[in-house]
């Protein structure tokens, strides 16, 4: 257990990152700005998301840690730019108060006199809220309030999403699976008659948007997904490098004996599920 409580804890962490950047400090840490650090909060969220998947509590501590590091160098950084007379510049203060006064008003329900039956209410209430917030005009976009930094498929479910709010969504998800089958064939006309790459790429993109809209129907999140599916792949892969001998003799071998290889994982993987 920690000798030291949370509140001395952090004021320590503020205190390393100060003096990772000041006088004397390390020259890796003085020569980052907060677009030179966008790979590293992004890396750091997901190193988060995988030691979450493979339950690993230890693991998942030292990478929270991490992303923590990540926003009080950020804050660090932007506390210089405002000492040096930079009007945008803010400090770890401004960002805990931006954060606490956010859930507070997000959460009516708990901090309010809103009433609220389930977890879908809330949630409900949060994307109303949110939606509000970045809406300072009638004639703002319900999509203003998803961040162009996500993930793109991401960011397709959640413009679906905000565009269902408003009754722009289809009937039934009978429908769904039709505009999934119309973009297929869309897609396979270019590929069977040798389309043009850009119109190729386009197709393509309709119909991963459509695959997402089924996902979001099928109250999948289409992000988790395929993180799951790429996990999936990333381990039975792996498992054929490893029967085939490594990943120079695999490429010696035929696809017939690799698909045979990778039948007996999946196989493997009903009688031992993981």
């Amino acid at each position: 257990m920690a000798s030291k409580n949370a509140s001395e804890l952090f004021l320590e962490l503020l205190e390393i990152i100060a003096a990772l950047r000041g006088p004397g400090g390390c020259p890796w840490d003085l020569k980052q700005t907060h677009k030179s650090l966008i790979p590293f909060i992004l890396e750091e969220a997901c190193e988060v998301v995988a030691a979450i998947e493979d339950d690993t509590p230890e693991a998942l501590a030292g990478e929270l840690g991490d992303v923590l590091l990540q926003v009080v160098l950020h804050s660090q950084i932007a506390a210089e730019q405002r000492d040096r007379g930079d009007s945008s510049g803010f400090d770890i203060t401004d960002v805990l108060e931006k954060i606490n006064t956010k859930l507070r008003r997000r959460h009516p329900h708990v901090f309010g006199d809103v009433a609220v039956d389930g977890a879908d209410q809330v949630v409900q209430n949060w994307q109303t809220i949110k939606m509000h917030e970045a809406s300072a005009s009638p004639e703002a976009s319900v999509l203003d309030s998803v961040s162009v930094g996500l993930p793109q498929l991401l960011t397709a479910q959640k413009y679906q999403e905000r565009a269902a709010t408003v009754g722009f969504d289809w009937d039934t998800i009978e429908d769904v699976k039709d505009k999934v089958r119309e973009e297929w064939q869309e897609l396979n006309e270019l590929l069977e008659n040798g389309g043009p790459e850009d119109r190729i790429e386009e197709e393509m993109g309709d119909f991963l948007f459509a695959a997402v809209n089924l996902s979001r129907w099928l109250k999948c999140n289409a992000e988790e997904a395929l993180r799951k599916a790429n996990r999936k792949f990333r381990i039975r892969f792996q498992h054929v490098e490893s029967r085939a001998g490594g990943g120079k003799q695999m490429a010696g071998k035929s696809i017939e004996e690799l698909d045979l290889i990778w039948d007996d994982v999946k196989n493997a993987e009903k009688t031992d599920p993981q």
